[in-house]
């Protein structure tokens, strides 16, 4: 549309030089305006209006080229601008030609248009006149020969048909292009609710503080959009006073881990019926992920006995840290990846004061404008210092983030 718009800008730039100027004689103003600008305009338009209604026919755009091409080739003969070296004759069979190849252009794109009424594509009909006055205006010169009025004097203003149907065709393009973009306007609102009531389930999904007798369970989430791929669940065991605790990481942010997340929560809750051992909950959470294409996640499953006991199976989950100190963890797949995994088992033992903290990789993957990553010893030099969840996770999102970051810390009273 653009385009277009420019075209018709330099066609009247072309007629003020004309007339007024002495640099553009009336020869060559024609020859653009008749022969360059014209055609570009008609065909513009026609590709325009194929777009518009989103016509599955791929032969249009080669048709228009093709009809444009020689409405402007058939033009320049018939009107005598490569006189003397093509005879009056041949200029003057070209001339009909032109004629018809011009009739031929506007009646693709009235098929255009016909094409989106009976498609019933929004705005169809208003398009039709438009499309119609416009046809008629660039048959000027031929409706004069039949005098047929084609200028008309409006309040002392000589006002063509060509003037008419480009004021026309600007004035549709303006309730179309208002139109969608009110249209626009309330899918984003539409979507911004969806991710707004996404953000609110994941808040109930994703608990932040949790006391249970012997242990206080803090954690912080910053997702790094609206919604995040990170999901963290505490399920005590009333029977015999363990709890269970999963933290993990779905691949991949936003609406789509969002809904994953909201998946394999549901499948924890859904295990942990029958099973509330980590070994069994993985294996399930697996099982549910396996074969879903790309549906992958890294995640630690750690039950806590009341005696401090504590039994730890990983999937692939960044290695927690115990008063300040990495633990050695063998490496594992993550869930999703094959059918029955191995995963790495580990015991230890939580003594009165003993903090377990479990990070996931966006806090180890921040990165900052020079490039350079948080990393594992930056976490090491804070949780040597006893920070909370909430620290760690303002130090890496300060630092520069680009994943979902978050931290559990579990506290032994």
């Amino acid at each position: 549309m653009g385009t277009i718009f420019l075209l018709i800008f330099l066609n009247s730039v072309i007629i003020v030089a004309e007339a007024f100027g002495q640099h553009l004689g009336a020869l060559t103003g024609e020859f653009l305006i008749d022969v360059v600008v014209g055609p570009l305009i008609i065909g513009g338009w026609a590709i325009v209006w194929w777009i518009w209604f989103r016509l599955e026919h791929d032969w249009v755009p080669k048709a228009v080229a093709l009809l444009t091409l020689a409405y402007m080739l058939s033009a320049a003969i018939g009107e005598s601008f490569l006189y003397p070296y093509v005879s009056i004759h041949a200029a003057q069979w070209f001339s009909w030609s032109s004629i018809a190849v011009k009739l031929a252009l506007f009646g693709l794109m009235l098929f255009i248009v016909l094409w989106g009424i009976r498609r019933r594509s929004a705005g169809a009909w208003l398009v039709l006149p438009a499309v119609l006055l416009l046809m008629i205006g660039r048959f000027g010169f031929e409706l004069q020969q039949l005098h047929i009025a084609v200028r008309y004097m409006i309040f002392g203003v000589r006002i063509g048909l060509s003037q008419i149907s480009s004021l026309l065709m600007m004035v549709v393009l303006f309730i179309l292009l208002f139109r969608r973009l009110r249209q626009s306007i309330q899918r984003q609102q539409e979507l911004a609710l969806d991710v707004k009531q996404a953000q609110e389930v994941q808040r109930v999904l994703l608990p932040e503080t949790v006391r249970l007798p012997g242990l206080s369970i803090e954690s912080d989430y910053r997702p790094a959009r609206e919604v995040g791929g990170d999901f963290f669940q505490v399920i005590p065991n009333t029977q015999d006073g363990s709890v269970l605790i999963v933290v993990g990481d779905v691949a991949g942010k936003g609406l789509q881990a969002g809904m994953l997340v909201a998946m394999i929560v549901g499948t924890i809750r859904t295990a942990t019926e029958t099973s509330v051992e980590p070994i069994n909950v993985l294996n399930a959470l697996n099982r549910r992920l396996f074969g879903r294409g790309g549906a992958n996640a890294t995640c630690i499953a750690l039950s806590i006995e009341s005696t401090g006991e504590v039994t730890l199976v990983n999937a692939g989950g960044v290695p927690p840290y115990l008063n300040g100190k990495e633990l050695p963890l063998e490496g594992a797949f993550p869930l999703g990846m094959i059918a029955a995994p191995e995963f790495t088992v580990s015991h230890l033992k939580l003594g009165q004061g003993d903090s377990l903290m479990l990070i996931s990789d966006g806090i180890t993957e921040a990165r900052n404008e020079e490039g350079e990553l948080f990393g594992f010893g930056r976490v090491s030099a804070l949780l040597q210092k006893r920070v909370s969840a909430a620290v760690l996770a303002s130090e890496a999102q300060s630092f520069g983030q680009e994943d979902d970051i978050s931290a559990v810390t579990i506290t032994c009273a």
